[in-house]
């Protein structure tokens, strides 16, 4: 009612005020709207530029940097995954909400954290391929405590007896390592297994061997007396190991006088690998001069030489050297019962027997590798 008691000219002003002032307000309200959008997109761009060019960049002070990285391309991608569900669902309202798109998405963001933060599963760089009681596992327990190696525990028998389960499955066994970090395992019968070679060449050419050899004729009574302590009815070490002992003709059938005959395995590995790719450790080295072993070991692998004499300690009651106790533990790590068992006695007319058998075999070992174990 009050403009009817205000004048044309007052009623023309307070019109032209109210316009203006609306105006004004939109016209701030787009300023804010328009300079908020150029923020975010300037943040975006910086967050993009931060990030390496490489996500497979070496190196662990780059694992948090990746990490950031990897977050924020993984998020884009959500919330991209989740507005085009978004759309779906108004497409089709009786579909679920969840889409496999973004299931995935959140699965690869999660692996994608945990390989940068714990490595990758990969394919081994080197195998511990035998010989069955030669030090196998001394060396493998050895060798893990150096920090660019993770080693398989358990002997996975794949180039053996489960070839048929595929490398993927092999590769998901292996602990996970970073770029700088050698896989290594450790199954001992591969040695003698006649497929072996050219199925782990098939693998990769470029594969490191390592290969412990001990005594033929001490490899073989230390098998018999593994055997025996799990098979207390099994015939005599001398039934075992002869044909016609009178005669000195030994049976090469048994599995425990078969392995020792080293030569006879190698060449199966010759035609697949070269001899430089192969490194001989001496059993009876390994327990009188562990550091010295590990120390070549080490070499062998391209790595810095970290196991030193300062890691061992001699262990009198088991006859072997056994890893000094670590900061994180409270007790000295030695191999389990059943290493270091008393050998069983065997007849020495016997063991010069067997020496005799061997020693052929034994030389032309030593000439192949360029080595001389001094078994004779």
């Amino acid at each position: 009612m009050a403009h009817r008691f205000l004048s044309p000219t007052n009623r023309f002003s307070a019109r032209f005020a109210f316009i203006f002032t609306v105006s004004l307000s939109c016209t701030y309200l787009c300023y804010s709207i328009i300079f908020c959008r150029s923020t975010i997109m300037t943040n975006q761009g910086y967050d993009e530029k931060r990030c390496p060019p490489s996500r497979n960049a070496g190196g662990k002070k780059l694992l948090g940097k990746l990490e950031d990285c990897a977050l924020l391309d993984a998020r884009s991608a959500l919330e991209e995954s989740r507005d085009r569900r978004g759309s779906s669902d108004v497409r089709d309202q009786s579909k679920t909400p969840a889409s496999s798109g973004s299931h995935s998405t959140e699965l690869k963001l999660k692996n994608m954290s945990v390989a940068q933060r714990y490595g990758n599963k990969k394919l081994p760089n080197a195998l511990i391929v035998g010989v069955k009681k030669g030090g196998t596992r001394a060396v493998l327990e050895f060798i893990r405590i150096h920090p660019d190696v993770r080693a398989l525990g358990t002997e996975p028998h794949f180039f053996d007896r489960n070839y048929d389960r595929g490398l993927d499955w092999y590769r998901g066994l292996m602990p996970r390592t970073l770029d700088s970090q050698i896989t290594l395992e450790k199954t001992p019968s591969y040695f003698v297994t006649r497929e072996a070679p050219r199925r782990i060449s098939s693998m990769s050419h470029e594969t490191k061997l390592i290969i412990v050899v001990r005594n033929p004729v001490t490899r073989a009574i230390s098998d018999y007396t593994q055997t025996l302590s799990k098979k207390p009815d099994i015939p005599t070490f001398e039934e075992l190991a002869f044909k016609n002992r009178s005669l000195g003709l030994v049976d090469t059938s048994w599995n425990a006088i078969r392995i020792g005959m080293y030569i006879l395995h190698l060449e199966n590995w010759l035609q697949y690998f070269r001899l430089s790719q192969m490194h001989f450790v001496s059993g009876e080295r390994l327990i009188t001069d562990p550091a010295g072993e590990m120390g070549r070991v080490q070499d062998f692998l391209g790595l810095k030489r970290i196991i030193t004499d300062k890691h061992f300690y001699f262990n009198r009651t088991k006859g072997f050297p056994c890893l000094k106790k670590p900061e994180s533990s409270s007790q000295p790590r030695c191999l389990g019962k059943s290493k270091g068992r008393t050998h069983v006695q065997i007849d020495q007319e016997v063991i010069e027997q067997l020496r005799e058998f061997y020693r052929p075999f034994n030389v032309k070992f030593y000439e192949t590798v360029g080595q001389d174990f001094r078994w004779d």
